[in-house]
C-alpha cells in the first residue's frame, strides 16, 4: 500500500471470491437476469482472522430475468466491500448491471451484459505509520516527512462488460456456460495524490462450466429429476502482472452439495490454496429455495500460509416465478419461447 502513495504509476488488484458460482455478477455482468425470476445473494469471505491483521470481504447482489419483454436479459444490482490491513483501507463498490439475450438456436443463447459501479476508498491517515517514523530500539519516536493528503475519502467511477454463451443438449442432462469479461474498463485512478497515479489496472476474466446430470430429466416429476449431478468449472483472471486460476467440481443430489477446487495466484509472489466446499439447498415450494453454502480455504503455498484458513459463507435465496413485465397473452409462461420451455436446465440452474 505504501508504494501506491510514492511510486509514480502502481497499478492496483481486485479481490477474490472462492464461491464462483454464488458471486457470478462479481467475474461477469453477462450473468445478469441468466436465469428467469429474481436471485438474491449474500457471501462473506473472512481472511486472515489473526486480532492484527485481516482482509475481509463482504458481497450481496440482486438480479432478475425476465423473458416476457423480447431481447431482455435481466437488471441487477451489486455491492462489494473490504477491509485491508485491520481497517487501515476500506474500499466500497455500489454497481448496477444490464443485459441483453440472443437466441442463436433451439438450444443456445447468448448474453452481453454491461456494469456501471461507483467506488469509494476510504483511508485512515491516523494508522498510517512509516518504517522512517520507528527505530529498532525505541519503536515510534520520530516525526514522519510524509505530507498527509487534505482527503481521506476518494470516489471513481467505474465499468466493466462481458459476454457469454449459455448451451444445453436436446436431452436436457448436458448444460454449460462460456464467457468472458473486462472489468475497470477505463482504468479509475485511485491515487490520494495530484502528483502520482494509481490505476486500478484492469481485469479480464474468462470462465467456463459444464452441469452433467447422471440421468436425463423426464420432464413430469421434477422430484424424481433431481438426480445426482456433477459441476466442473474454470476461471482465469488477468490483472496487470498477477494472473489467478481457479477449478474444481462441484456435486449435487438431494440438497447437498460438495465440492473441491483449486486456487492459485501467480505473480510477484505465488498463493496456492485448496478449497473444500459444502452446503444445502432447502426447496421451500416450485418457485422458492434457499442455499447455504461454506467453504474453507487451506493455503498450501505462498504467503498465507502462515496465517490460517480462509473461511466463506454464502447465501443464495432464489424466487423463480417472479416477472418484470407481463405478458402480452395474459399468461407470462406462454410468453417464453419454445427452447426456454423445453429445456428446464436455462430457466433453472442447481448450482
Amino acid at each position: 500500500m505504501i508504494m501506491a502513495f510514492f511510486t509514480p504509476e502502481f497499478f492496483g488488484q481486485g479481490s477474490y471470491y472462492t464461491q464462483f458460482s454464488n458471486v457470478p455478477l462479481f467475474y461477469n455482468p453477462a450473468f445478469t437476469g441468466i436465469y428467469t425470476g429474481a436471485r438474491v445473494r449474500f457471501c462473506s469471505r473472512i481472511q486472515n482472522t489473526t486480532p492484527t491483521s485481516g482482509f475481509n470481504r463482504y458481497y450481496a447482489s440482486a438480479d432478475m430475468g425476465d423473458r416476457n419483454l423480447p431481447g431482455s436479459g435481466g437488471i441487477g444490482v451489486m455491492l462489494n466491500t473490504d477491509d485491508e490491513g485491520h481497517g487501515f483501507i476500506k474500499n466500497l463498490n455500489l454497481g448496477v448491471s444490464f443485459s441483453a439475450r440472443v437466441q442463436f438456436n433451439r438450444f443456445t443463447f447468448g448474453q452481453l451484459g454491461i456494469k456501471a459501479s461507483w467506488l469509494q476508498k476510504h483511508v485512515s491517515w491516523d494508522d498510517f505509520v512509516l518504517s522512517e517514523t520507528s527505530t529498532d530500539k525505541y519503536g515510534h519516536i520520530n516525526d514522519s516527512g510524509f505530507v498527509r493528503p487534505s482527503s481521506s475519502v476518494l470516489n471513481l467511477a467505474d465499468f466493466g462488460i462481458g459476454g457469454l454463451v449459455q448451451f444445453t443438449n436436446a436431452e436436457g442432462c448436458l448444460s454449460g456456460i462460456i464467457g468472458i469479461a473486462v472489468d475497470h474498463l477505463f482504468e479509475p485512478d485511485e491515487s490520494f495524490l495530484q502528483t502520482e497515479k494509481t490505476p486500478l489496472a484492469r481485469k479480464w476474466t474468462g470462465h467456463a462450466d459444464l452441469i452433467f446430470s447422471a440421468r436425463c430429466p423426464s420432464g413430469f416429476n421434477p422430484k424424481q429429476d433431481r438426480v445426482l449431478k456433477f459441476n466442473p468449472e474454470i476461471i482465469f483472471q488477468n490483472q496487470g502482472s498477477i494472473n489467478a486460476l481457479q477449478a474444481g467440481l462441484n456435486i449435487t443430489q438431494y440438497g447437498l452439495y460438495f465440492g473441491l477446487w483449486y486456487k492459485g495466484v501467480y505473480g510477484p509472489e505465488k498463493d496456492h490454496s485448496i478449497v473444500l466446499l459444502g452446503g444445502y439447498r432447502c426447496v421451500f415450494t416450485d418457485n422458492m429455495s434457499i442455499k447455504l453454502t461454506y467453504s474453507y480455504e487451506m493455503p498450501i503455498i505462498g504467503p498465507h500460509k502462515k496465517d490460517g484458513g480462509i473461511h466463506e459463507i454464502s447465501l443464495v435465496m432464489e424466487f423463480s416465478s417472479l416477472h418484470l413485465f407481463k405478458s402480452a397473452r395474459g399468461s407470462s409462461n406462454r410468453s417464453l419461447s419454445q427452447a426456454e420451455m423445453d429445456n428446464s436446465q436455462l430457466a433453472y440452474n442447481d448450482f
